[in-house]
């Protein structure tokens, strides 16, 4: 019989935030906000001492054992940062007063948890599903007719994402006889379908376009809380089902390269943080993809730092956008004077994502560098640092550099609000903390880690990286070569359905619609013409004009004679 203690730690970390979402329903005011709170906060409590490895709730489902929660340092990671973000990303949107953000939020948050834990493969399809419904409605709930278009285009993506993985699901049980959520590989078709899945998700090149078409269009806090699961999510399933798959590294290096130039062109600056995602999302692929201990706990710990710094500088702009209405690089300028703390703060985010020493990034995303050149891949270690190095010039200085300072725009705002404050306070003293003391960070990796950071060789490197870049940014800019920031939609793949089957569609239409209209004039003209000679004929006047109805019988019965002839012969 089990006991009071086995119940708890056998309490699936998504049911806190489901119950919390069916609260918030029916609350208003103070209470909703202390049950918003509760949620993360006692729900990580209960990850931290009541959870540990080696859990396993199963529930059986006609013949199917669907295991609801299954637990390893691997997903424990996860829970853990996914806890902890959902904590500070309820902080910061307690100033709005509206339900339907609330309760969706709190729902993406435990849709997350459940695809993290769960131990099958149709458990995940459940929770994988949640994740787009759910997330949807952060768009959503902007409430204007471009939000409307852009949820239906993101909801499309999330939904293919979810119907290819149960596809590549039944098809990966046809061969190997299991559902398990364990290494899946890409030996038989149902693997490639699920790495496909997981690809639309992970944001991998040519499936990438929903994240930044749909982030940038969201709520002001919306940005902040689909920053952190979606794509973390995809990184845990890739870390779970394809270590060491070596097609990864490459796709993990486009997509840490090809951002770059989208970013610097970019005028909205949520949008140039969507392309930065991107960027940052690579580097955790080609972890995964290497496969080694150093490797994956690399992309672990990079996804933990990452959900962090990122979540902080959508945050910032969040708070821009929440005072001044926009996040355009082009109109802003000068905000560091009306809003000082949120510039700090956006600088701390800035820093971490660019891997300065002391700060999250640089313990974390050492670790895939480092790999990379253990196992040989010198080239596309060299575009890696390609892309470290953009990374600084689009995110690193672009960003705070073009929201607060720059040139004045004459904008005068107050600050954030405090609960704002509050929550990027909090991320970013992670930020800080983690980069100082990054050994707390690693005792919880899922792979004994043998490894440290602060040797003279990689901060030396890091740091001649950083100033070069520095460097080139303010070289473009004084010499007038910097792309000027302009208020333009600059499409990448999303060119296809967004501009090339819009546009041929309309044009198959009309050529379609002139085409019928020719045909159907050359029918008339002709009918009328077949009709003028038959009028002129005797047989006119004797069948059409004297006895019309006995003329409508002759030809009735010419046509039925015609058909059984054909039927006789043919």
């Amino acid at each position: 019989m089990r006991g009071p203690e086995m119940w708890i730690s056998e309490l699936p970390p998504f049911v806190p935030f489901f119950l919390a979402a069916l609260l918030v329903l029916v609350t208003r005011g103070y209470l909703q906000s202390a049950i918003m709170l509760a949620a993360p906060l006692l729900g990580g409590l209960h990850l931290w001492f009541d959870v540990g490895p080696n859990i396993r709730v199963i529930y059986q489902l006609l013949e199917y054992d669907l295991i609801v929660m299954r637990t390893d340092q691997l997903s424990l990671v996860f829970g853990y940062i996914f806890h902890i973000a959902a904590f500070v990303l309820v902080i910061y949107t307690l100033h709005l007063k509206d339900t339907l953000q609330h309760v969706s939020g709190l729902v993406y948050a435990g849709s997350a948890m459940g695809a993290v834990f769960a131990g099958d493969l149709i458990t995940l399809f459940v929770f994988w599903e949640l994740l787009a419904v759910s997330s949807v409605f952060l768009v959503l709930a902007r409430r204007d007719s471009t939000s409307a278009r852009v949820s239906i285009r993101y909801l499309v993506y999330q939904v293919l994402s979810g119907v290819i993985l149960l596809a590549g699901a039944l098809i990966h049980y046809r061969y190997t006889g299991s559902l398990a959520f364990d290494f899946i590989g890409v030996e038989n078709p149902g693997g490639w379908l699920i790495l496909i899945a997981f690809g639309i998700k992970c944001a991998f090149p040519f499936l990438h376009s929903w994240l930044t078409d749909a982030y940038p269009a969201s709520t002001p806090t919306g940005a902040a809380v689909l920053s952190v699961f979606t794509t973390k999510v995809a990184v845990y399933a890739l870390a779970r089902g394809y270590p060491g798959t070596e097609i990864l590294i490459y796709i993990g290096v486009v997509m840490a390269c090809f951002p770059i130039f989208y970013a610097v062109l970019e005028n909205d600056l949520r949008k140039v943080l969507s392309y930065s995602l991107i960027n940052q999302l690579g580097f955790m692929v080609v972890g995964i993809g290497i496969g080694t201990a150093l490797a994956l706990n690399g992309a672990v710990a990079h996804a933990f730092s990452h959900i962090l710094y990122k979540s902080l500088l959508f945050m910032s702009m969040g708070a821009v956008m929440y005072r001044v209405g926009h996040a355009y690089a082009s109109d802003l300028g000068g905000l560091y004077k009306t809003m000082p703390k949120t510039t700090v703060l956006c600088i701390i985010g800035a820093a971490s994502i660019s891997a300065f020493p002391l700060f999250s990034g640089f313990v974390s995303k050492s670790m895939v560098m480092t790999a990379m050149i253990y196992e040989g891949y010198d080239i596309l270690w060299l575009a890696l640092l390609f892309a470290a190095a953009g990374v600084f010039h689009h995110a690193g200085i672009k960003v705070p550099y073009f929201a607060f300072f720059h040139h004045d725009s004459g904008i005068r705002t107050s600050e954030a609000p405090t609960n704002m404050l509050i929550a990027m306070t909090i991320a970013a003293t992670l930020c800080v903390g983690i980069g100082v003391f990054p050994q707390y960070l690693y005792t919880i990796l899922p792979w004994e880690v043998d490894y440290w950071p602060y040797d003279t060789t990689h901060v030396l490197a890091q740091l001649q990286l950083l100033f070069f870049s520095a460097l080139a940014f303010v070289w473009l800019n004084k010499q007038g070569l910097y792309p000027p920031e302009l208020h333009a939609i600059n499409l990448d793949v999303d060119w296809f359905y967004r501009k090339l089957l819009p546009d041929a569609g309309r044009f198959t239409y009309r050529t379609s619609r002139q085409l019928t209209d020719k045909l159907s004039t050359a029918m008339k003209i002709s009918l009328q013409g077949a009709q003028d000679i038959f009028r002129s004929t005797p047989l006119a006047d004797r069948y059409l004009a004297a006895w019309p109805t006995g003329s409508m019988v002759m030809w009735i019965a010419i046509i039925l004679g015609g058909y059984l002839l054909l039927d006789h012969f043919l």
